[in-house]
């Protein structure tokens, strides 16, 4: 695919470009996960990972995504940020969950969303670790395939009660953000069946509309932990939102099966201003 100056591409065409790229870079990440330890270093804090296959993953992607469509805008985890003119944007995790990866825990992903104009229309996430797939398109609906098995539809579940919610969340990296999140976690789970921590908000938010968890927030993300993954989740019958007057990530990213939405954010509203 090469960028025109005539005409958009359709949500299918970025879809397209984004699941064959990440599926080349999914085979770069599981080429080093055999000395995935050998060259680790640390960004916000030392508990934030960064490896040399996280940095040669982004350089593949941001080759074959701008490589196809020179002109598009890009914004990368490892820095990989360019302004376009086509009016269409990638956001790019090259692995996310690289505490994941370092330590051979199977949920680290690639995630590739594309969007046109600020709008998130296309968007794939694909775990390394277990093949699967997951891939929506603004409209289109949301679907997950694996090997050997066609893509099928995701629907969100629908949970009868918040105390009936599987619920998912992850942490931040500095001890003070953890200290907060953790004191909101035990006030949270007496109100919750459960709670999931899995280490990789892409695929929480793929959960989440595959129905394997029935909600999930977190704190503290940025665009790149959420592009891809939130569209699949909306696409899946996900509510996507943040706290009340706020946009989804600033100070919290929601999904939760519309069936308990309203319930678990009031919730979090509370525990949070508290």
């Amino acid at each position: 695919m090469t960028s025109s100056p005539d005409a958009r591409p359709t949500a299918s065409e970025l879809l397209d470009l984004a699941v064959a790229t990440a599926r080349e870079a999914a085979d770069l990440v599981a080429r080093g996960r055999a000395t995935a330890g050998d060259d680790v270093d640390v960004k916000s804090s030392a508990v934030d990972l960064v490896t040399a296959v996280d940095r040669a993953s982004e350089d593949l992607v941001i080759g074959r995504l701008l490589g196809a469509r020179p002109d598009d805008g890009l914004l990368g985890e490892e820095g990989g940020e360019r302004p376009g003119t086509t009016g269409v944007r990638w956001v790019v995790d090259p692995i996310d969950g690289t505490t994941n990866f370092v330590y051979g825990v199977p949920a680290y992903a690639v995630s590739i969303a594309a969007e046109v104009d600020g709008r998130v229309v296309a968007g794939a996430v694909l775990n390394v670790a277990t093949g699967e797939l997951f891939t929506a398109t603004l409209g289109g609906g949301a679907h997950v395939s694996s090997p050997g098995r066609e893509p099928a539809p995701l629907r969100c579940s629908a949970p009868a009660s918040l105390e009936q919610t599987l619920v998912a969340t992850g942490f931040g990296y500095r001890a003070e953000q953890r200290q907060a999140q953790g004191a909101i976690v035990a006030r949270l789970l007496p109100e919750v069946r459960d709670i999931r921590r899995i280490g990789s908000a892409a695929l929480d938010l793929c959960n989440v509309a595959a129905g394997r968890v029935d909600a999930y927030y977190e704190a503290h993300l940025n665009p790149w932990d959420w592009s891809a993954g939130s569209l699949v989740a909306a696409e899946a019958g996900a509510v996507v939102t943040g706290l009340p007057g706020h946009p989804f990530g600033r100070p919290l990213g929601i999904a939760a099966a519309p069936s308990v939405a309203e319930p678990f954010v009031a919730l979090l509203q509370r525990l949070h201003a508290s």
